[in-house]
C-alpha cells in the first residue's frame, strides 16, 4: 500500500483529522503528524529559532498520532524529514473545519500552507476543507457553544479523490489540489473551479466592546486596554 502522512491546523486531536485518517486507512498507510493544538490562520510559518517538541498521542480509536510544538508547516516538515523512514507518496491536510475559497485568505490557511510545505519537500498534496453550516452550531443549557460536523460525506469525497490520485498521479503540471466540500451537497461530483476574491471581511474588536458580540471577557483582564 502506498504511504499517506496526515497534517492539519485545527491540532491533533481535532475530529476533523480522525475523520481523514478513518477515510484513508483501509487503503493505504496513514501516519499523522500534526500541531499539538489549534493553529489556524497561520499561514506557512515556520520555527526557525525555537527546538520543537514531538509528543505522542492516543486518538479514540487507538491509533498513535504525533503531535508537534510548532505549526502545519512545521508538523510536515517533521514528519517528512523525521517521523518517517522515507517520503510518502502523498501528504492529505485536513479535513478542516471550515473553507478555503479565496484568494486574499488563502496563504493564511495552514491547511492549505502545509500541503503548500510538501510540495516544496517533492511530494505532491491534497488540502481537505468542509463548509460549516451554521446549524452546525449548537448551544447548550448552560449557555455555552459547541459545534457538531457531520463528515461522512466529506470523507467519501476525500476518499474517492485520493484513491484516484494514488492511482493515476496528480493531473499534468499540478501538484496541490484544494478540496472543498460543501455542508450540504446536490452531488458527489467534483468540479475545477477559481478561488473567490474573499471569503471574510476582516475587522479589529476593542476589549470594550467584545462584549457586544457575545466573547466573555471574564478571562481577558491582561489584555492591554
Amino acid at each position: 500500500m502506498k504511504n499517506i502522512l496526515i497534517s492539519n491546523d485545527d491540532g491533533v486531536l481535532a475530529p476533523g483529522i480522525f475523520a481523514t485518517k478513518c477515510a484513508l486507512e483501509e487503503f493505504s498507510n496513514v501516519t499523522i503528524v500534526a500541531p499539538q493544538e489549534n493553529n489556524s490562520g497561520v499561514g506557512r510559518m515556520l520555527s526557525l529559532f525555537k527546538p520543537l517538541n514531538l509528543k505522542e498521542y492516543t486518538l479514540e480509536d487507538g491509533f498513535k498520532a504525533y503531535g508537534v510544538s510548532g505549526s502545519p508547516a512545521d508538523s510536515v516538515n517533521v514528519g517528512i524529514n523525521y517521523v518517517l523512514d522515507k517520503k510518502p507518496d502523498l501528504v492529505v491536510t485536513g479535513i478542516n473545519t471550515g473553507v478555503n475559497i479565496g484568494k486574499c485568505e488563502i496563504t493564511t490557511s495552514g491547511t492549505v500552507c502545509a500541503a503548500l510545505e510538501a510540495v516544496c519537500h517533492g511530494v505532491p498534496a491534497i488540502a481537505c476543507s468542509l463548509f460549516i453550516d451554521p446549524d452546525s452550531f449548537i448551544q447548550d443549557n448552560d449557555g455555552q457553544w459547541r459545534m457538531e460536523v457531520d463528515f461522512e460525506f466529506a470523507k467519501e469525497v476525500l476518499s474517492a479523490l485520493t484513491k484516484r490520485v494514488l492511482k493515476k498521479g496528480m493531473p499534468d503540471g499540478i501538484d496541490l489540489l484544494n478540496l472543498n466540500i460543501p455542508a450540504k451537497p446536490l452531488s458527489d461530483e467534483i468540479k475545477v473551479t477559481k478561488l473567490a476574491e474573499r471569503m471574510l471581511r476582516p475587522n479589529v474588536i476593542s476589549k470594550d466592546k467584545m462584549s457586544e458580540f457575545g466573547v466573555n471577557v471574564d478571562n481577558l483582564d491582561n489584555l492591554e486596554e
